[in-house]
């Protein structure tokens, strides 16, 4: 059966597979670990709660299965080993708990806890991950049925703006009356964007400001060339053209406001936003 004949992945899955694979490529930067090592492609942090927060992380697919070490592949080519112990949280999907032997070759991991950066080894406390049917169903949907990546050019009269894709691709969308653009939601809401390979993971921000956040109307005249987007939407006369856009500006986490501004009304595409 054809992949488009299937229901459609719901967007929370989508949101769930990058966190565990497919975002590190926009979020890598030229930051330093707390030891001042250079920090590895593909290895980076995000904000967690509880016993993992501040612990290094990978992602990547599997390539290879040794019983309980695993080689993957980061989106970026680095290459990886990840070991795990009787010890290791491993969940799939919506959080099922899953043995290290229950890993196969193809699937996604994303694996917390104490990188070896000379060796490329990461002694996994947690690991997330999808299964190797999801990933690359949604890896055949990018830029189709949804979109993720940093914004290289906007051409606003016409209502259209080019994307550098997670996948490398450049890909040019357009805009109609029926999408919207909003300021810190959806997968880029959630943090995975911040900046910060091998830096200690950030505090969540607290729901009441994360909801205020969610929020923040803009128009396309808001976005920069270098603000992350992602959205879901399907492909109209040959362009893909998004309902809802979330806007990131790297380095500026959740709600991602510039400058400080506030929400501004939202308008149709090409408009430019009321004197304030």
């Amino acid at each position: 059966m054809s992949i488009r004949m299937k229901a459609p992945i719901r967007w929370a899955t989508v949101a769930a597979v990058f966190a565990i694979l497919l975002v590190p490529a926009l979020c890598a930067q030229d930051a330093q670990t707390p030891a001042q090592q250079p920090a590895q492609p593909g290895a980076q942090q995000r904000g967690q709660r509880g016993q993992f927060a501040g612990m290094q992380r990978v992602n990547g697919e599997v390539t290879a299965v040794n019983g309980a070490t695993w080689t993957i592949k980061s989106e970026d080519g680095a290459v990886y080993q990840v070991t795990t112990t009787d010890n290791t949280r491993i969940t799939k999907g919506r959080g099922q708990t899953i043995k290290a032997g229950d890993i196969k070759v193809g699937d996604g991991v994303m694996a917390m806890g104490n990188l070896d950066a000379p060796n490329k080894t990461m002694h996994a406390a947690m690991v997330m991950a999808t299964d190797a049917a999801t990933l690359k169903e949604l890896k055949e949907d990018l830029g189709k049925t949804y979109i993720i990546g940093k914004v290289t050019a906007i051409d606003v009269d016409n209502a259209k703006m080019t994307i550098e894709r997670q996948d490398k691709v450049s890909q040019t969308i357009g805009f109609d009356e029926t999408t919207s653009f909003r300021r810190g939601r959806g997968i880029i809401g959630a943090g995975l964007f911040e900046p910060g390979a091998g830096r200690p993971a950030t505090a969540t921000p607290p729901p009441a400001a994360a909801a205020a956040n969610s929020d923040d109307s803009i128009t396309l005249a808001d976005i920069k060339v270098g603000d992350n987007v992602s959205g879901k939407g399907s492909v109209k006369n040959g362009v893909f053209i998004p309902t809802e856009l979330d806007v990131a500006t790297p380095g500026q986490g959740q709600g991602g406001r510039r400058n400080g501004a506030g929400r501004t009304p939202a308008t149709n595409p090409g408009t430019t936003p009321p004197p304030q």
